[in-house]
């Protein structure tokens, strides 16, 4: 009995060094861009809040309840089953579906900034869109997982996901929200080119996309003019490009070393969506071309883990799942931090653990326990 138990301890203290290095390294970097955003999101919104009236610590004990209530759902999301995960492939696409279409609903959805994306009573506001990336993933892993010996199928592999993208991303560009469209679009493409599709049937499908998303992006007078602000932003320094001029002036301002936290003229006025959209320049002036290094590294290091963890899987959906949670984070960050730096169109995405928002904040973190709950239960040795 004593050899078999100590042989079950072996194994189990096998397992937990050998997982160790992924989970460390997520662990570290998602607690770090956490961690660095609160004094970020206090530097950027003090300012506006003691102007508006509310207290300077308004915003930032916000995200600090956010922050709690992310972290307590990931730990629980780290302890489930990822087989029980499974089981809600269908119910979660069904809540988050019906949740967009609540958004509509005169009386049910809240409508700010010019946008209609909220719903919610008096301060606790839910965003649908950012619930539908997880069930996108969740979905996605499970008919890859399935289906997986009829990746050559057009109907039974691909037209299901793009199809499921398309509504999804129908109802969200609606509100208006294209940059969550685009982010649906990167989840959707990486977890195929993950499972085996064939470059050229992605490649064509991409491009139709693609296409279709340019079309939409004209349509609408105010993302054209955002478009061609992109462009050239400081020919429109006056209008619509006067977000990205402003960001660009505050990561001029931070130089190698940064004003120091506080120390920025951003948060008076100088940028608007300091605390959201616009709060990797925020960083830069604060903390300089160091601090935006740091966060760079911080999801350099945040996408190692997680493909490490997926490449470590031999379970077909856990695979999957890491591999979206993983592309969707880093899509999401390469877009804002994009926008912010004038290397893409601005598209009104959060920076992913930093920016202040709720939904987006708690979403991200149940991701990040299931990244967590997949790479607790792998075993001890598994060759990349």
């Amino acid at each position: 009995m004593k050899v078999v138990n100590g042989g079950a301890r072996q194994a189990r203290q096998q397992r937990t060094v050998q997982a160790s290095p992924e989970a460390k390294v997520l662990f570290a970097s998602v607690a770090g861009l956490c961690l660095l955003g609160l004094p970020i999101v206090l530097s950027a919104s003090a300012p506006g809040a003691i102007l508006a009236g509310a207290s300077p610590w308004s915003y930032v004990i916000h995200q600090s309840v956010f922050m709690g209530c992310g972290v307590s759902a990931a730990v629980i999301v780290s302890r489930t089953p990822i087989g029980l995960v499974r089981k809600l492939r269908f119910a979660l696409p069904l809540v988050a579906f019906a949740l967009l279409v609540v958004v509509f609903v005169p009386g049910l959805g809240h409508f700010a900034g010019g946008s209609s994306r909220w719903i919610g009573i008096g301060s606790i506001q839910l965003q649908p869109s950012e619930l539908m990336k997880l069930a996108m993933v969740v979905f996605a892993a499970d008919l890859l997982a399935r289906r997986a010996k009829r990746r050559d199928q057009w109907h039974a592999f691909v037209r299901p996901l793009l199809v499921f993208m398309s509504v999804a991303a129908v109802l969200i560009v609606r509100q208006p929200d294209l940059g969550t469209a685009v982010v649906l679009g990167c989840i959707t493409f990486s977890m195929l080119f993950a499972a085996g599709t064939r470059l050229r049937l992605l490649a064509g499908w991409g491009a139709l996309v693609c296409a279709i998303g340019a079309v939409v992006a004209l349509s609408a007078t105010y993302r054209r003019d955002r478009l061609l602000s992109f462009v050239n932003p400081f020919a429109h320094a006056a209008t619509t490009g006067y977000q990205v001029v402003q960001s660009l002036a505050t990561l001029g301002l931070g130089g190698v070393t940064g004003s120091g936290v506080g120390a920025s003229v951003t948060p008076w006025g100088f940028l608007p969506n300091a605390h959201t959209d616009f709060v990797f320049a925020v960083i830069a002036g604060n903390l300089g071309l160091v601090g935006g290094l740091v966060v760079l590294a911080g999801f350099g290091a945040f996408g190692w883990a997680g493909l490490r963890i997926a490449a470590r899987e031999r379970d077909p959906f856990a695979r999957f799942v890491a591999i979206g949670v993983t592309c969707w984070i880093l899509a999401q960050a390469v877009i804002n931090i994009g926008g912010v730096v004038d290397a893409l169109p601005v598209t009104g995405i959060p920076l992913p653990f930093i920016s202040y928002g709720g939904s987006s904040l708690v979403v991200a973190l149940i991701g990040v326990g299931l990244l967590f709950a997949i790479a607790r239960r792998q075993p001890a040795a598994v060759p990349l």
